[in-house]
């Protein structure tokens, strides 16, 4: 068994990473889930947060990508994120935190001025990836 993961992050835009990693940690709708080579087959919801990737070992993180959601699949030896939108922790931290607040609230406000079912789910999942760059906006890179 290998001692790496070949891992994958793909956006609607491009793919953004693909390299062999120690270890991968995403942000599972049921938990945290950290992937080691060998992991158990699945698929798994991915919800707003961040991906933590370990490069050479497991006791440094080497990347920190937020994703606002999406999928992932993992088998033994690949770990794949389908990223519904994906950045780099560093140029999120760079976002105006007056523009997401104002987004945020303005998102609020489309939430209460929702008419159908449908229109509101969308506004609500709008709101919390807002919610969610806004909480990272001020941690730590690594």
């Amino acid at each position: 068994m290998s001692d790496k993961v070949e891992f994958e992050l793909v956006s609607p835009e491009k793919l953004l990473v693909s390299q062999p990693v120690t270890m991968v940690v995403v942000p599972g709708a049921e938990g945290t889930l950290g992937v080691l080579p060998g992991h158990a087959p699945m698929i798994v919801t991915v919800k707003p947060g961040v991906i933590d990737i370990y490069g050479n070992d497991m006791a440094t993180v080497t990347q920190r990508i937020f994703v606002a959601g999406g999928f992932c699949e993992i088998t033994a030896d690949r770990v794949t994120v389908l990223a519904e939108e994906a950045a780099d922790l560093e140029a999120l931290r760079r976002q105006d935190k007056e523009t997401l607040e104002k987004q945020i609230a303005d998102l609020a406000e489309d939430l209460e001025d929702a008419k159908t079912e449908v229109e509101r789910h969308a506004v609500e999942a709008k709101l919390v990836v807002a919610q969610a760059k806004l909480e990272l906006h001020g941690q730590s890179v690594h």
